[in-house]
């Protein structure tokens, strides 16, 4: 990148000299959780085996913990399973309040809504760091620390230009007081001499008020911009809605790399018009924008398909990526095939193919309410998308699942190789649990050995288990706490399918936050919350909505709305 293009921010708010080291640094040999471009498939004993296991040379750290996992994307892989399997140090006998707490606060310069993602064995200014926590922040800015001593940041860069600042909160109240990077970045350890961290940043310019949104690479050891980075996102495409304005969009959804390319996808701030249904990728080695879909590209009036999801897209192992809409434009006049006939997928599920610059719809479902639903801002888009390993039901048939639950408290259960489209007269889908969530869904839902795990707006975290591909009526088990807004993505840890953990974090921005530990075979059975120590040892502050549990190498990462606390075993 031309000098001329680098602020001096990005020319590094490093606490230390790190440009020579980066020279001698390698992106160490690790097996990650997630490889870099997780499949997503998955193994005969229904858990997904793009969760992989830890490498063989686990390492030690000064505080006790041990463990080479990566955590390089949200949830852990493109399936958004939400499962860690390589846990070896946490486990219910050492999770209790005597064995168990908050171990100390990572400081940042702004809110966290981006989940912490972890690197081991990487070497920053010639020293080698068993555990390294990657942090962005809503004031624009990307730490990485040691993750097991903590201190001062090995490096720090802020993603600002001259003559910016970050975003204000463009009159809505999800992200306040300041929007910079929302969504969670993802890691690439083979791109570039040390590998690469992906991000989004909001700002806007000082003299003019104009919003940007760009997209960045960074070298994970020095956090400088990689070559051709920063990109600045714009986009059109066919139809009468018009070209993305950036001021209208927030990135909220996490980052996801699939086969060399980086997709994001964009919400609205609340449901502000105009805004419309797009995702976009872009080429991970030249940053160039390598496909744009509108899902809502002729609807110009009114609210029009924010993809809201903070888990962002997921991929299967057929490299099909999925995605949920909210409420918008959905056309019920259909094609002989059954696709809408002005291509506006509005308040669906939607299944996507990438070929060369082109980004298809190759199948969706939208429920047969659809359109009423949209008008009374009931988004069957609220929540994630949640891709689930291989189920086998009565008939000895492989079946591939994929979880949609939404604002009206119903779990779609939805065959991704016939997702069910569209029919006015009921829904024509694999399984439909009623009334089941308990409360709207706004997060992520989790899978692990045959169960999902999910909590509604003020509900408790409740577990439905498969039994021959199907989910049960009604709860297999639940939490004693509930969650308020906006319910809780919690969390799995696991070695394989022992020593299994559930972490849920009760994220209510006006009220403390809390930590949970909980027994996935029975959620009645609670291990540990952080509010049980005496003396609030463990208490960590206020909640953060778009907040997600990350669990790796004996340590547990919560993030606040000043840095990110880190859980572990007591000293």
């Amino acid at each position: 990148m031309s000098p001329t293009l680098m602020s001096p921010a990005l020319r590094l708010l490093l606490t230390m000299p790190l440009l020579a080291a980066a020279l001698a640094a390698c992106g160490g040999g690790t097996v990650p959780v997630t490889s870099t471009d997780p499949s997503g498939s998955s193994s005969s004993s229904g858990s997904s085996s793009a969760s992989g296991s830890s490498s063989g040379s686990s390492a030690s750290s000064s505080s006790g913990t041990t463990g080479s996992t990566d955590v390089l994307t949200y949830h852990y892989d493109a399936m958004r399973s939400g499962e860690n399997l390589a846990e070896t140090v946490l486990t219910p006998a050492n999770v209790t309040s005597a064995r168990f707490g908050k171990l100390r606060t990572l400081s940042t310069d702004g809110l966290v809504d981006a989940a912490p993602l972890v690197v081991t064995q990487l070497t920053i200014a010639g020293a080698l760091h068993s555990h390294v926590v990657y942090v962005a922040t809503e004031h624009d800015s990307v730490y990485a620390f040691d993750a097991d001593t903590g201190g001062a940041p090995l490096a720090q860069v802020s993603l600002l230009e001259p003559g910016e600042q970050t975003s204000d909160n463009r009159g809505c109240d999800q992200v306040q007081p300041e929007i910079g990077i929302t969504s969670t970045p993802v890691i690439d350890r083979t791109a570039g001499p040390n590998g690469t961290i992906f991000v989004v940043a909001m700002s806007k310019t000082t003299a003019t008020g104009a919003y940007i949104h760009r997209l960045h690479a960074l070298d994970l050891v020095t956090l400088q911009e990689r070559p051709s980075s920063p990109v600045v996102i714009q986009a059109t495409y066919p139809g009468t809605a018009g070209a993305f304005v950036p001021g209208q969009y927030k990135e909220r959804g996490a980052l996801l790399l699939h086969q060399g390319q980086i997709y994001t996808s964009w919400a609205s701030h609340c449901d502000h018009s105009p805004y419309n249904s797009w995702i976009m990728a872009y080429d991970e080695t030249t940053l160039a924008q390598s496909a744009v879909l509108d899902l809502t590209p002729n609807a110009t009036n009114g609210v029009n398909g924010g993809i809201w999801d903070v888990a962002g897209l997921a991929v299967d192992s057929s490299g099909a990526l999925y995605t949920l809409i909210g409420n918008g434009k959905f056309d019920t006049t259909l094609t002989g095939a059954g696709f809408p006939n002005q291509q506006d997928y509005g308040n669906a599920a939607v299944k996507l193919t990438q070929a060369g610059s082109t980004l298809t719809v190759s199948d969706y479902f939208a429920t047969s309410n659809t359109v009423t639903q949209s008008q009374a801002d009931s988004d069957l888009g609220s929540g994630s998308p949640l891709l689930i390993a291989d189920q086998v039901d009565s008939a000895g048939t492989t079946r591939h699942l994929m979880l949609a639950v939404g604002k009206d408290d119903n779990l779609y259960l939805l065959d991704r190789d016939n997702m069910g489209k569209f029919n006015v007269n009921g829904n024509t889908i694999y399984q439909q649990v009623n009334s089941a969530v308990g409360g709207g869904n706004f997060s992520a839902p989790v899978y692990f050995n045959g169960s999902i795990y999910l909590a509604g707006i003020g509900s408790p975290l409740k577990q439905f288990q498969f039994a021959q591909a199907l989910l049960p009526a009604t709860r297999t088990s639940q939490s004693s706490a509930s969650f308020g807004f906006p319910g809780t993505s919690p969390s799995i840890s696991a070695n394989g399918t022992a020593n299994a953990i559930v972490w849920a974090a009760e994220s209510n921005i006006n009220s403390a936050a809390v930590l949970h530990a909980y027994n996935p075979a029975n959620l009645a059975v609670e291990y540990y919350n952080s509010s049980q120590a005496a003396g609030d040892r463990d208490s960590y502050g206020n909640g953060n909505k778009f907040i997600t549990p990350v669990v790796a190498n004996g340590l547990v990462f919560v993030g606040t709305p000043t840095g990110v606390a880190v859980f572990g075993l007591l000293p």
